[in-house]
């Protein structure tokens, strides 16, 4: 039998590199279906190499793809009744209700980072991610203040989640090869993350600061909002470790 990769063609349109490393592959399943969660969510499985994988978990699993060629094969190839695909955008595609999800998935990297937004601040509940990233976007997920790497996105899913790198990989681990190397990362919740509404201030106000991010806050935010909070204006952005942003937005008056 064919491996997956070899029965569809990689669209560039769809940023589409299809995971070939056996080892990725067995780590990258092994978490996701480590999760407790009642449900499997697959982004983007393309010929369905992780996919088959997941399926014989036996758990109900859902998989979006925008590629109609790749939902076709994965129809034809798994006709499982507890199989359920999707063709659209993961970007904004509605998600049935219920309960929690082990998210896994290949992230396409044209749409890594507003995948990655969705579900960090949308009512997506979820107990696990496992997610591919291109290495440049996982090392400014995981930077640390005072780093070049570290801005708004650092300090989103760092308050949300505890974030575990489980593999780097070079272009040889994807037919086709890309041109950059990969990083998988393990997300899990943390207990004390911010609520919803709180992260969609925290984006606005985390996008406001690091626009220009050699600025001080005073010069960004204003000096009166962050001494009221108990910071020093005098510093820039980056300077702030995620729980002081999240104090910071916690103390920012609403409307601004």
């Amino acid at each position: 039998m064919d491996a997956p990769h070899r029965l569809l063609k990689a669209k560039k349109a769809f940023g589409q590199n299809f995971l070939v490393n056996e080892g990725a592959i067995r780590a990258i399943v092994a978490a996701a279906l480590e999760s407790h969660a009642d449900r499997l969510l697959e982004i983007g499985p393309g010929p369905g190499v992780l996919t088959e994988r997941l399926l014989a978990d036996g758990r109900s699993l859902w998989a979006v793809d925008l590629d109609p060629e790749a939902i076709e094969l994965l129809r034809s190839r798994h006709p499982q009744a507890h199989f359920h695909l999707v063709l659209g955008d993961a970007v904004k595609l509605p998600l049935p209700e219920g309960p929690a999800w082990s998210i896994v998935g290949n992230l396409p990297y044209n749409a890594a980072t507003p995948i990655l937004g969705r579900f960090l601040t949308e009512p997506i509940p979820w107990t696990r991610m496992v997610l591919m990233f291109q290495k440049e976007v996982g090392q400014k997920l995981v930077g640390r203040p005072g780093t070049k790497e570290y801005g708004p996105l650092s300090v989103l899913a760092q308050l949300c989640a505890k974030l575990t790198r489980l593999a780097v990989l070079g272009p040889g681990s994807f037919r086709p090869s890309p041109k950059v190397d990969s990083v998988v990362l393990q997300f899990d919740p943390r207990a004390d993350a911010p609520d919803l509404e709180t992260r969609r201030r925290l984006l606005a106000l985390l996008h406001r600061a690091f626009t220009h991010r050699r600025k001080t806050l005073s010069n960004t935010l204003g000096a009166e909002a962050v001494l009221a909070a108990g910071l020093d204006p005098s510093l820039r952005p980056e300077a702030l470790a995620p729980d002081a942003w999240l104090h910071l937005v916690r103390q920012w008056p609403h409307g601004l």
